[in-house]
C-alpha cells in the first residue's frame, strides 16, 4: 500500500495548519495499491517522541473498503468521512494535531491498516482498543511520518 498527504511529504513538516499552533485540522490523506480482501481501514496518528511516551492524536477505523482518501478538516465527531472515531490522547474525539513541547522536533506517524473486516467497536475506542481488534485482521499496513516543531 501507499499512503500519502497532499499537505507535507514524507520526513517533511507537517504545515502549522494541521497543528495546535494553527487551525487544528487534520491533513488530507489518500492511498493506493490496497490489498484484495480489503473489508475497512484503520487509521492511526501518533507521536513516539513525547515525554510521555507515544503520544496518541487520532484513530479512525471502520472506513469503508471502497474509501481511498480522507479529506482535510474531518470533523471531530463520531462518525465522520464514513468511519467511526476514536479517542485521542488530549481526550477528545477526532484529530488533534502536533503540539510538542518546545525544543527538539517530534516525529508523527500516520499508520493505515487494511483490515479483512470492520472492527466491533464503538465511537470513542481508544488506540489500544483498536489495535486488539486488529489482531488477526491486518492484510497490509503503511506508514506516512511527518515532523513539527513547536514555535513558542
Amino acid at each position: 500500500m501507499k499512503l500519502e498527504s497532499s499537505a507535507f511529504s514524507s520526513a517533511q513538516p507537517v504545515p502549522q495548519k494541521h497543528t495546535c499552533d494553527g487551525s487544528d485540522v487534520s491533513p488530507a490523506l489518500s492511498w493506493s495499491d490496497v490489498p484484495q480482501g480489503t473489508k475497512s481501514f484503520a487509521l492511526i496518528a501518533d507521536d513516539p517522541d513525547a515525554p510521555v511516551g507515544t503520544w496518541v492524536h487520532w484513530v479512525i477505523f471502520n472506513l469503508p473498503a471502497q474509501t481511498n482518501a480522507l479529506p482535510e478538516g474531518v470533523p471531530k465527531t463520531d462518525s465522520a468521512a464514513g468511519g467511526i472515531q476514536g479517542r485521542n490522547d488530549f481526550g477528545k474525539i477526532g484529530y488533534g494535531g502536533p503540539c510538542p513541547p518546545p525544543g527538539k522536533p517530534h516525529r508523527y506517524f500516520f499508520k493505515l491498516y487494511a483490515l479483512d473486516a470492520p472492527l466491533d467497536l464503538r465511537a470513542g475506542a481508544k488506540k489500544q482498543d483498536v489495535e486488539r481488534a486488529m489482531q488477526g485482521h491486518v492484510l497490509a499496513q503503511v506508514e506516512l511520518m511527518g515532523t513539527y516543531q513547536h514555535r513558542k
